[in-house]
């Protein structure tokens, strides 16, 4: 079962299924020598479950995009990363993690240091944003980069990395400058990583749900910035649809949104190399 903890004043979920450390008297004397003897190492015990941080955007005192018919995006997050951990934990393949479980607000920087300190294998931020144009609908994905794909990814991530504006000033949004550097200290392992589960996304997306016409697209996005961590940021469609807001608001769409996700983050750890589910 998942349990919840705080930590440095965010909200991370604990995960359960991990090994316990074991009291020196738990392990038993030698008969002959009365000592304390190394307990047996077993070589074909099973590699540890993969660890999947799953990232509703948004949340608190942070609404992300609202709607046309008042629907706030970090409620529909929620809902989608949820029914996600639940598909996953369901299939006994992985462990999952999330940066928050409830509505609570996270700066950016610490939906990034929660993914570290799980160690995380994948890190997946949910959203469902809003354009000038409303007619424009259909999922995406995106990765990191020190520029964007086109215009309007690069609204996006400006929109998205001014959500730490709500954090106070103890946090400020990184100028350019530095959202490059970081950008090019991301190692080339993970950026191969990244770019392969935004293209399993998009093959598991094809067909089942909507996409925009280029939906595979690139951008500077602090919460993608970790370095070790492969990580996509999935836009499920736009709030200021009017046909995407419907469908994200059915938790039907949202059931079928999250097997989707499911399927590619399973080809994702069967294909990636150096990647096993155990």
């Amino acid at each position: 079962m998942l349990t919840r903890r705080t930590l440095a004043g965010g909200l991370f979920t604990g995960l359960s299924g991990l090994p316990l450390l074991l009291p020196m008297t738990a392990f038993g004397r030698h008969p002959l020598h009365g000592k304390l003897h190394t307990p047996a190492v077993h070589r074909g015990a099973a590699p540890p479950k993969p660890l999947v941080m799953l990232d509703p955007g948004h949340g608190g005192k942070d609404p992300g995009a609202i709607g046309i018919s008042g629907t706030y995006e970090k409620h529909i997050a929620e809902a989608a990363a949820s029914e996600l951990s639940r598909q996953l934990l369901a299939s006994g393949q992985y462990r999952v993690a999330m940066t928050r479980s409830e509505d609570r607000f996270i700066p950016l920087e610490g939906r990034v240091e929660l993914a570290q300190r799980h160690q995380a294998h994948l890190f997946i931020s949910m959203h469902a944003d809003a354009l000038h144009d409303r007619d424009v609908r259909g999922a995406s994905v995106y990765t990191l980069s020190s520029g964007a794909s086109d215009a309007q990814t690069a609204s996006l991530a400006r929109s998205e990395n001014s959500a730490d504006r709500f954090a106070g000033p103890a946090f400020h949004g990184m100028s350019p400058d530095v959202q490059q550097i970081l950008a090019s200290l991301v190692s080339e392992e993970t950026r191969r990583g990244s770019a392969h589960m935004a293209a399993s996304v998009v093959n598991s997306f094809r067909n089942r749900i909507g996409l925009l016409t280029h939906p595979s697209r690139h951008a500077a996005f602090v919460v993608l910035k970790s370095s070790e961590i492969p990580s996509v940021l999935v836009e499920m469609g736009f709030m200021s649809n009017r046909l995407d807001e419907a469908a994200l608001r059915q938790a039907v769409h949202r059931t079928q949104v999250a097997s989707a996700m499911k399927t590619a983050i399973d080809r994702y750890f069967a294909t990636h190399a150096g990647v096993m589910t155990g």
